[in-house]
């Protein structure tokens, strides 16, 4: 029953923000992410210990508070446009969106299709709109993994509102082998979040100085694939607009060999850090990277013969 309820206010709540205008849905959202910097104090907590563990030596306390304030606001006006812009066509939602950088995926001969690649994601901005990609580029098929929700019917209507974008979805923990069935060497972007907490399974790599549980997937994907790696981040450009930007591609091989993973993923940390720098506000910062360091970094790392 409860789930049901759940399941019914969700629906009205998705239905009611999609028959909005996309500037007063991100208004709203900016009023409900102020609501909830009040009434969410153990979110409120881990925002400000994280703003504080990498700006704490450049930012005072009044400032660190005025950023962590603003990113409640930012939370709120992307969870709110992220429901709305699902129900955009590409040509509603070209006004609002740009992609930067992305002509190098495109680079070789234009009689061939372009070549397959890794892209490494960050919780940045609105950042459901990294799935939309494939429709201003029809020549690419984008792939990308999730985790379901714990409520099946909430999970349905999430996968609803994703299959618009026409990414595919794959369920990390059950899909794995369909998503590797579904690489090719040409025509496909493999996009993973790679900013997630992975606990004892990830590595210890730093990030802003302090160690964080570090998923290997992204550089385990391109290693066994020989694909190019790229950061993409999405960067919030005013209200209710976005500019998704393509990082060069990071090495995966040196001399012929693969490079270590863990080095792999220090040049993904560096674009991450960079692109926080530039607007602290926009990243993720009531998930606690650093809650659990991860397992030491081997010396060397390569892609497993078998699967990842």
């Amino acid at each position: 029953m409860g789930e049901a309820l759940l399941y019914l206010v969700a629906r009205a709540l998705v239905a009611g923000l999609q028959a909005l205008p996309l500037g007063l849905v991100a208004r709203l959202g900016r009023w409900g992410g102020g609501l909830a910097w009040w009434l969410d104090g153990r979110h409120r907590r881990v925002a400000l210990r994280n703003l504080q563990r990498v700006f704490g030596g450049e930012l005072s306390p009044r400032a660190i508070r005025a950023l962590a304030r603003e990113h409640f606001r930012r939370l709120g006006e992307n969870y709110c446009c992220a429901i709305k812009t699902a129900a955009m066509s590409p040509e509603a939602l070209r006004p609002h969106l740009q992609f930067v950088g992305t002509e190098i995926l495109r680079e070789g001969r234009s009689d061939q299709p372009p070549r397959s690649r890794v892209i490494a994601l960050g919780h940045f901005g609105n950042f459901e709109l990294y799935a939309r990609f494939g429709q201003f580029a029809p020549e690419f098929q984008c792939l990308t993994t999730y985790r379901a929700l714990r409520q099946p019917s909430l999970n349905r209507l999430l996968l609803q509102l994703r299959e618009r974008s026409g990414c595919r979805f794959f369920e990390r923990r059950s899909d794995a082998a369909a998503l590797r069935a579904a690489i090719r060497p040409t025509g496909v972007l493999v996009g993973l979040l790679a900013d997630q907490r992975t606990g004892g399974r990830g590595l210890a790599v730093p990030f802003f100085g302090h160690p964080c549980s570090t998923s290997p997937a992204v550089a385990l994907f391109a290693l066994r694939y020989r694909l190019p790696l790229h950061v993409a981040i999405c960067y919030r450009t005013g209200l209710a607009r976005w500019s998704i930007e393509l990082g060069p591609e990071i090495p995966t091989r040196l001399h012929g060999r693969p490079r270590p993973v863990p080095d792999i993923l220090r040049d993904v940390h560096a674009q991450f850090e960079a692109a926080i720098r530039r607007d602290p506000a926009n990243w993720f910062w009531v998930h606690d990277r650093w809650k659990h360091p991860g397992r030491p970094s081997p010396a060397r790392a390569v892609a497993p013969a078998g699967g990842v």
